[in-house]
């Protein structure tokens, strides 16, 4: 191999870690059932638990909001209209258009209210994953359920893969691959 093939190959391999950000949305190729879906990943940092204030907020008044947002550009660190959204910039700005402070990293919600059941998930709670690595045990990118019907899974989330931006996304097998829990905020 020349010296400049492998210039350019080190440079492709070293490009590849920039362009992963929260998260890659695949095409959904099977959507698999509430039922079967269990988290292979135990959380091994230590995250203190997060107390999520919602006070009176309705939560389908929350995840409308949240949905009128679709469409709106991916942008790595970022929390407005104007810049776009990381994933949990999004959620950052979703709750605090409501005055509900929350964290503003995907690991920080890891231990934020109480765990269910993603089959008996409700719209308005938070759906957890690794990053694009599901090796690495730890919460990466983080969504907002907007549908649980027919024993399916809808969330909505901002994505750097593919369909770039704030974009509503089933439960198909590669974030079944990287789910870690659902945490419920509002009290229903």
């Amino acid at each position: 191999m020349t010296q400049h093939v492998k210039q350019i190959s080190l440079m492709l391999f070293i490009a590849s870690f920039f362009l992963i950000g929260c998260s890659h949305t695949k095409r959904v190729t099977g959507i698999p059932n509430n039922e079967s879906i269990r988290s292979r990943i135990k959380i091994k940092n230590n995250i203190p638990p997060v107390q999520i204030q919602t006070g009176k907020v309705d939560p389908d008044e929350l995840v409308a909001f949240a949905e009128s947002l679709v469409g709106f550009p991916y942008h790595y660190g970022g929390k407005s209209k104007e810049t776009g959204f990381d994933c949990s910039g999004f959620l950052w700005f979703v709750f605090n258009h409501f005055d509900i402070k929350v964290p503003r990293t995907a690991a920080a919600y890891s231990f934020a209210g109480k765990e269910v059941e993603i089959a008996d998930s409700k719209r308005g709670d938070l759906i957890l994953f690794t990053g694009s690595n599901p090796n690495i045990e730890t919460v990466g990118h983080i969504g907002l359920i907007t549908n649980n019907k027919n024993n399916k899974i809808t969330f909505i989330h901002a994505a750097s893969g593919g369909n770039k931006g704030v974009v509503l996304s089933q439960m198909s097998e590669y974030f079944v691959t990287r789910f870690v829990k659902v945490n419920r905020i509002f009290r229903f």
